[in-house]
């Protein structure tokens, strides 16, 4: 073949290969439900289609992510109808982790807003909890967030719209502090906004200088003075802090506010509101709460409301068990229980005043020791033997942390039964399981339920997840991997232990 028809050739490949990519990239690219199907091989594309592109990145599996999903869904619906010009489209982190490592992906479920095709600099959105939350927070982006409230009876039919609104008090309600405010108006997508420079109004509130008023149905609830040095995320703290009340009643309108609330030390009254002693306690319990406030959130669950039946049992509170109060951290879900019957004002403080320094006793719940736990083949854990079957170490122990309900869980009990049978020979292998739901052991649980573990026996309290397949063979693999590591590391800290003790025995002579 000579060069020419080697190069007619060439360009004859050429041509069909653009073709091909120029009929790929002609391609709509998939929807569902209205929002975009992202990819890595079409995220590019998306951007160069769409000025405006708000882009949902969520795991599927996630509770959190399954609420977001199909709220923005519903955005994404009620945007097309009003012909907006911003594009919606969802990102499945778990299926796209290369392109979620590009665009620094850290926290599922967020959303990041795209203008112009800028791929690295996108606009990071606030906490958008709902399909109301993410059209409002669109259209404050291009203003005005707040409204502008010009007389009396303009403000009577704002404050009467929703039993909690926040309102800026600025004199000048286009230059200077206001900016600041109209930024937080922007980014607090998920309450009714207003402003006013109006005298009449200021005079109302009693105040004179630049304030946020945060109004519960139309009353003046906290004010906050605004100064030259005031930022943003100061009057968004203010906010998120005092737009709970002082005792929060969980139900199905508050808990989202709860969960997600800036006040990570949640003190819960598990009480009956139909019950002897509720009002006097619940006011020992509200009074308490002003001296706390922004340090610690004050909810209340009503252990006769059948509807809470879920929560309880989160909690392992028994209707029987209320009245009691609980203190609980959302960073690490510990709990600390009032360790007193008495319900007032002080014993409140004195509670929480010891969690706060340190001093509280974590809560360890156990179920009782069942007869003849240790004579079947799968050992039976509770709370109150776990410690001493898990970090013996003379064995190498597996147990499987499961729930009851959970289905998944229970399809592991055979399993556990063979594996239980597969090393029944072996003196120093244990196999054994303990419902996590209905015992507290004090280790770190950050995984879902059904989760294996092995604690291997060594003298330093190991713990080792496993997160190959529910089958025997890679879990039996997996065991013996780790109880010949554990030989190993055994055979160290015997050395080690025993340097110790002669160098203990050694001072003792020299102080002799």
């Amino acid at each position: 073949m000579g060069l020419g028809q080697v190069c007619a050739v060439y360009v004859l490949l050429s041509a069909l290969m653009c073709g091909t990519l120029s009929k790929k990239n002609d391609e709509p690219i998939q929807e569902d439900k209205d929002v975009l199907v992202l990819t890595e091989s079409n995220f590019n594309r998306a951007l160069k289609l769409h000025s405006q592109l708000l882009v949902h990145f969520y795991a599927p599996l996630s509770g959190e992510s399954l609420g977001s999903i199909l709220e923005f869904a519903q955005a994404a619906s009620e945007l097309k109808e009003a012909n907006s010009d911003v594009k919606l489209g969802g990102l499945d982190v778990s299926k796209q982790k290369d392109l979620a490592k590009t665009l620094n992906v850290t926290t599922v479920p967020s959303v990041r807003l795209y203008l112009s095709g800028d791929k690295y600099n996108p606009v990071y959105c606030p906490v958008l909890k709902s399909s109301a939350s993410i059209i409002s927070w669109l259209k404050r982006r291009k203003g005005p967030s707040a409204d502008l409230i010009k007389d009396l009876s303009q403000l009577e039919k704002f404050t009467a719209e929703d039993d909690l609104v926040i309102l800026g008090l600025f004199k000048d309600v286009e230059e200077g502090a206001v900016k600041v405010f109209y930024e937080v108006a922007a980014d607090v997508p998920d309450l009714p906004f207003g402003v006013t420079g109006n005298e009449q109004v200021f005079s109302k509130y009693g105040r004179t200088e630049h304030s946020v008023l945060l109004l519960r149905k139309s009353k003046m609830a906290e004010h906050f003075e605004m100064t030259s040095e005031t930022v943003k995320d100061d009057v968004i703290l203010f906010i998120r802090i005092h737009e709970m009340p002082l005792v929060t009643e969980y139900n199905g309108k508050t808990s989202s506010k709860i969960l997600s609330s800036v006040v990570q030390n949640h003190l819960i009254l598990f009480m009956d509101k139909a019950g002897k002693g509720f009002k006097q306690t619940y006011r020992a319990f509200k009074s308490t709460a002003k001296e706390f406030r922004g340090k610690v959130l004050f909810v209340l669950i009503d252990s006769g409301e059948p509807r809470n039946g879920r929560i309880m049992e989160y909690f392992r509170v028994r209707k029987e068990d209320a009245p009691l109060v609980r203190m609980v951290n959302l960073t690490d879900s510990f709990q600390y229980q009032l360790p007193s019957d008495l319900m007032d004002i002080q014993t409140f403080t004195d509670f929480i005043e010891s969690y706060l320094q340190g001093k509280a006793k974590l809560k360890l719940q156990s179920e009782p020791v069942p007869d003849g736990w240790d004579k079947q083949p799968v050992k039976e854990l509770v709370g109150m033997n776990f410690e001493r079957v898990a970090f013996n170490h003379e064995k190498n122990v597996l147990i499987l942390f499961y729930s009851p309900w959970s289905s998944d869980s229970r399809a592991l009990f055979p399993l556990w039964e063979d594996l239980a049978e597969h090393f029944s020979d072996s003196e120093d292998v244990v196999v054994a399981r303990i419902d996590i739901t209905a015992n507290d052991v004090n280790i770190r649980m950050m995984d879902r339920y059904p989760c294996i573990k092995v604690f291997p026996a060594v003298y330093a309290e190991r713990v080792v997840s496993y997160s190959g397949e529910a089958k025997l063979e890679p879990i039996v693999e997996f065991v013996n991997a780790e109880s010949e590591r554990a030989k190993v590391d055994k055979a160290k800290e015997v050395i080690e232990r025993k340097k110790y003790l002669d160098a203990q025995k050694e001072a003792a002579k020299d102080e002799l």
